[in-house]
Order: structure tokens, then C-alpha cells, then sequence
């Protein structure tokens, strides 16, 4: 029996897992929906918790009277 292998044919073996690129793609799909919930309903939205129009109200002050 002969080996089909002393022909000059080389038997190649790749070992291409797909791992690292499915956990990859993973992490950013989980990064981009925990983003999207940070900023839409999570503590990252800009609604205030001030009512009525009492932004930036300058409080009063004393005039002190010029003299004549």
C-alpha cells in the first residue's frame, strides 16, 4: 500500500473558529442596547425635575439709595 501523501500533495488544516468574532459581536450588540437604554430611559435622559417657570429666577436684592 502507498502513501498518497509522498505525492507532493499536502493535507492542510485550518482552524478558523468563528469564536472570538461571535463573542465580539455580541459585546457591541449589548454595548449599543445598554447605550440606547442609558440615554432614551435610563439616568442618562434630560428631563428635570424642576416645574413652573422658576429657571434662573435672579433673587432679589437691596438697592442701596444714592445719596444727593
Amino acid at each position: 500500500m502507498t502513501d498518497s501523501y509522498g505525492n507532493g500533495h499536502a493535507v492542510v488544516v485550518e482552524d478558523r473558529g468563528s469564536g472570538l468574532g461571535t463573542v465580539l459581536g455580541i459585546v457591541v450588540i449589548l454595548a449599543l442596547l445598554a447605550a440606547i437604554w442609558w440615554f432614551a430611559l435610563g439616568p442618562g435622559t434630560a428631563t428635570s425635575s424642576r416645574s413652573g417657570n422658576d429657571a434662573n429666577v435672579p433673587a432679589p436684592t437691596v438697592a442701596v439709595p444714592s445719596s444727593p
